[in-house]
């Protein structure tokens, strides 16, 4: 059996959409489609490749007019006029939200370390504006009923035969938010089997209050290192200035959440992009 990654494709959209158009996001339907389910309008038609596990896969993305205006308005904050047709400016927006998604999503699968779906990489192969009903060959289309800020928009992706084993449970009218309320319970209902000290000191009914803390957003940081400095030397630095730091390029990095150390790792390159690779979590150091 295939191992599925639908949540995590759930999951980066939500994401990615939060951070990039500083929005609440939430999946509210995801379900297999036909063509004509598209509608007479014009899409913005991003196509990307996957390479995983020695094969090729090809995803298409489709985002309506409405949809790809709505990105680029929030995109600018909010105080342009939303726009009615697709232009350049639209189309760029759109490619840079995919991309990001694609990204986040190539990450977090390599993260989980799944046997018949690793290594996997991805790059964007095209991006046109396209008149929606008259696509073909879309073997596995889904709509994804997207709500910003309680906003409703769709969004379509078509995967190929290689990659509808690994999402077919995309098909779903659950959003990314109930995934996470179920997920949390399934965690809080093994604690006590494993003899969790969380569970064992605050009672039934607290853990149930505490897994309403589960989905508070944290900020992630990674510390390169630090310096003291006297207050003349700061404002004599100029432009170009070397600012040597105490940490040893053999050492690993300090990892904060809200500011708080939590552990420790090493720097990595993921797809272009800084990453870090967690060495250990408080005590615990992983060999």
């Amino acid at each position: 059996m295939a191992s599925d990654i639908s949540n995590i494709i759930k999951s980066e959209i939500v994401n990615t959409l939060e951070s990039l158009l500083s929005v609440s996001a939430k999946i509210i339907s995801s379900d297999l489609v036909q063509n004509d389910d598209f509608g007479q309008e014009q899409c913005i038609n991003v196509e990307s490749k996957f390479e995983y596990s020695n094969t090729e896969s090809n995803w298409n993305f489709f985002i309506p007019t409405i949809s790809g205006a709505k990105f680029e308005y929030l995109m600018l904050g909010g105080i342009a006029d939303l726009k009615d047709t697709i232009d350049d400016e639209i189309a760029d927006a759109v490619k840079e939200i995919i991309s990001t998604i694609c990204g986040s999503i190539v990450t977090n699968v390599n993260a989980q370390g799944f046997p018949d779906i690793s290594d996997t990489k991805f790059s964007l192969t095209d991006s046109k504006i396209v008149q929606c009903n008259t696509q073909e060959n879309n073997q596995h289309l889904y709509k994804l009923i997207v709500a910003l800020n309680d906003e409703e928009i769709p969004l379509f992706i078509n995967f190929d035969d290689t990659s509808f084993p690994f999402v077919e449970a995309l098909s779903s009218d659950m959003s990314v938010e109930n995934n996470t309320e179920s997920n949390n319970e399934n965690l809080a209902a093994v604690a006590p089997a494993n003899g969790s000290v969380i569970a064992s000191l605050l009672g039934e009914d607290s853990v149930d209050n505490l897994r309403l803390l589960f989905d508070i957003k944290l900020r992630l940081s990674v510390r390169l290192g630090t310096k003291v400095c006297l207050l003349r030397d700061v404002i004599s630095w100029d432009i170009g200035e070397i600012i040597e730091l105490t940490q040893m390029l053999s050492e690993p990095l300090d990892i904060l959440v809200n500011g708080v150390v939590i552990g420790a790792g090493e720097a990595v390159i993921v797809d272009g992009k800084f990453g870090v690779k967690i060495k250990y979590i408080g005590k615990e150091k992983i060999n």
